[in-house]
């Protein structure tokens, strides 16, 4: 009888044991298969995430180049007769316009934030200006234009007649022959107060290859 109970508690242990472990390897198993299913929606997540900022980029991107389309060839016809680089103008335009999104653009055709005096032919809004080392919120007077044609002459007027208090103001700019010397001209020259706008003028002729409209 001792025998046996011995045996039928050997096979009891036996059982608990192997159930134990049946037990501890269905965790493990379920563990790691919720483990490898997490990774597996983080990564699509990731991927759905990359996939999302490149069609935004890409749309981004597809806009600016419509934007050129439309202002290059104007901007070529317009800047021939004032001694001005095209591509430094479409730069300008694109970026003190943001592509032509900026309120100024889209309802006055003001490519340049051009500033007028004319109640009857200016508007008042809010701009950034760059003042004393930091940008600041400041309200102006600026120009109605009826096309982004009579913008863009109007801004090559401006660099041929200077200004009311100097008239050889853009001088510099109007003698630079390659749109490096005259992005870094108009800095020089005292028509941006930002700091980088040369920088950021050359960046977007590169990036865009609007040296193509000096030709």
């Amino acid at each position: 009888m001792a025998k046996k109970r011995k045996r039928k508690k050997q096979s009891s242990w036996r059982i608990i044991i192997t159930t134990f472990i049946i037990l501890f390897l269905l965790i493990v198993v379920l563990a790691g298969a919720r483990y490898y299913r997490n990774q597996a929606i983080e990564s699509e997540q990731i991927r759905q995430e990359q996939l999302a900022r490149k069609e935004a980029r890409e749309k981004v991107i597809k806009q600016h180049k419509q934007f050129i389309k439309q202002i290059g060839p104007i901007a070529k016809k317009v800047d021939q007769s004032y001694d001005l680089l095209p591509s430094i103008t479409i730069a300008q335009a694109c970026l003190e316009s943001d592509y032509g999104q900026s309120s100024l653009s889209q309802k006055y055709n003001n490519l340049f934030g051009v500033k007028g005096t004319n109640p009857n032919t200016s508007a008042v809004l809010t701009t950034k200006e760059y003042v004393k080392g930091k940008w600041v919120e400041v309200k102006a007077r600026f120009q109605i234009y009826d096309s982004y044609e009579a913008s863009i002459r109007a801004h090559a007027e401006l660099f041929q007649k200077g200004t009311t208090w100097n008239h050889r103001q853009y001088r510099h700019v109007l003698a630079a022959k390659d749109y490096e010397k005259q992005a870094h001209a108009l800095v020089q020259d005292g028509y941006a107060t930002d700091p980088n706008y040369a920088d950021k003028l050359i960046k977007l002729i590169k990036q865009y290859n609007l040296e193509q409209y000096d030709n």
